[in-house]
């Protein structure tokens, strides 16, 4: 039988794979814990011990732990440490699913972060949206700012394609193109 897969990019491996140009220096970032969490989101953060608002599109979300607002009811719990509940519905009105094997993380630093936001979308990243969930690189994306980086999630089938696109995008700003 013919294998259909040889047709497909690999994805990078983020732990031995950088992009480094002048002003730019994009990774993957592994490890990450992630939940997908749909419904009454006070519920949640009250439960969960999550603190803070969710940030939205270009927002800044800091620490090791932070929710990234998807929806009026949906929200993306990150965290550097195992988050400690359990995945299924909870009567308190909300539902929290695992999603880290889904979800690529992507993260891009430096000073040429403005231009190559500018590639990936036509957002305005000086002006944080509610949504954290955009169109970026032609992809459905979750993309925010964590520190001084943008970090952007993406499903995992799309990782080898993004990955491409930011190897041209970072050559184009590389070259001042």
């Amino acid at each position: 039988m013919r294998d259909l897969a040889e047709k497909w990019s690999v994805a990078p491996d983020g732990r031995n794979v950088t992009i480094e140009v002048p002003g730019l220096k994009i990774g993957a970032v592994a490890g990450l814990h992630q939940r997908l969490v749909s419904g009454d989101l006070a519920a949640w953060a009250e439960a969960s011990g999550f603190d803070g608002m969710a940030v939205g599109a270009f927002g800044l979300a800091e620490g090791m732990r932070y929710s990234v607002r998807l929806a009026r009811d949906r929200l993306l719990a990150v965290s550097t440490t195992p988050i400690g509940m359990a995945t299924g519905w909870f009567s308190q009105g909300f539902a929290v699913t695992g999603i880290s094997a889904g979800l690529q993380v992507f993260e891009v630093g430096g000073v040429g972060l403005d231009a190559f936001i500018a590639r990936g979308t036509t957002l305005d990243p000086r002006q944080p949206s509610a949504s954290a969930a955009l169109s970026f690189a032609g992809i459905s994306a979750i993309a925010y700012r964590h520190e001084s980086s943008l970090r952007t999630h993406v499903d995992r089938g799309l990782a080898a394609y993004l990955w491409t696109w930011m190897e041209q995008a970072a050559g184009h700003i590389a070259a001042g193109k």
